[in-house]
């Protein structure tokens, strides 16, 4: 992000003022960097404008531009979807009259569904371990909790002890945008949870995370990615193991078992049911394996 603007009308300036806005609202910082990364490649393209002075023909010269410069078709989309969150947000503050970005399609592209683990993957990812250390205790109930209740990485990160309610069996997540809910934990992540709160205080330093790591802070995104990944090499799982592939396994295996679309769309925290949707196909996928072996048409030869 570049220094201060001193021209109030600056597109420049607007972006900075935006993006405090967002860091005020608890957006995590990597939602923020990649806020910033996509605003300033249209600051880049269009300079030191008022954005009042902005119309969709504007927008679409500056995304035809980054088009050109060999982005893919799905950081188009992100960063269309940057653009037209920063004007509605200057619409709501009165800055401008009308969204700029309305109506604006980037470039089709290839859609990838979800790195989902299959039930038997997972399984075996999660198999107790033979050693009974702090932070193989602290491990499983980070992977546990996550598969168990479809937590984003940052989500889980985040949880405080306070968050977590045994009794009660949920655990209430800040989500993007700093929206809250309640997600049901199940009886494994609840076991793994009281296995590592029962030794979590002798690692801990005068924090209220729920899960931290070597030097008793609260873990960092790094430590919880390595971790898994060392994990899965031991448990011989090799599919990429990364940690949104718990949460992608959790909505595919719940939505495989009770089809409830709207249900998996609130446990994860989806504000529109099309994101969601993706992990029907995931569904349709599961079917026609289910198919191909079974159906006496389907089998071959």
């Amino acid at each position: 992000m570049s220094g201060p603007n001193t021209d109030p009308g600056a597109l420049g300036c607007a972006i900075d003022a935006f993006l405090l806005d967002l860091r005020a609202r608890q957006y995590s910082p990597a939602t923020v960097s990649t806020y910033a990364i996509d605003l300033n490649h249209l600051r880049a393209r269009l300079g030191e404008v008022d954005p009042a002075d902005l119309d969709s023909h504007a927008i679409r010269r500056a995304l035809a531009a980054l088009h050109a410069a060999g982005l893919a078709p799905r950081t188009l989309a992100r960063t269309l979807s940057a653009w037209r969150g920063f004007f509605r947000w200057l619409a709501r503050h009165g800055r401008i009259h009308a969204n700029p970005c309305l109506g604006l399609r980037p470039p089709r592209g290839e859609r990838h569904l979800p790195n989902a683990l299959s039930v038997d993957e997972m399984a075996r990812l999660l198999e107790p371990e033979a050693e009974d250390g702090v932070w193989s205790r602290r491990d499983a109930a980070m992977f546990e909790l996550m598969y168990s209740s479809g937590l984003r990485r940052a989500e889980l990160i985040g949880l405080d002890l306070g968050q977590v309610d045994l009794r009660e069996a949920e655990v209430r997540v800040l989500g993007k945008g700093g929206k809250s809910r309640i997600v049901p934990v199940g009886s494994r992540a609840l076991t793994a949870l009281q296995r590592w709160l029962a030794v979590r205080d002798t690692v801990a330093r005068q924090t209220t995370a729920l899960f931290v790591g070597s030097r008793g802070g609260r873990i960092a995104a790094g430590v919880l990615a390595r971790a898994l990944k060392k994990l899965a090499l031991r448990r011989g799982v090799d599919a990429h193991v990364h940690p949104h592939a718990l949460r992608h396994s959790f909505a595919s295996h719940v939505l495989q078992s009770c089809g409830d679309l709207r249900a998996v769309q609130e446990m994860l925290g989806h504000a529109s049911l099309s994101t969601t949707q993706v992990y029907t196909h995931l569904d349709f996928q599961h079917l026609a394996r289910v198919y191909d072996q079974s159906h006496p048409r389907a089998r071959k030869r």
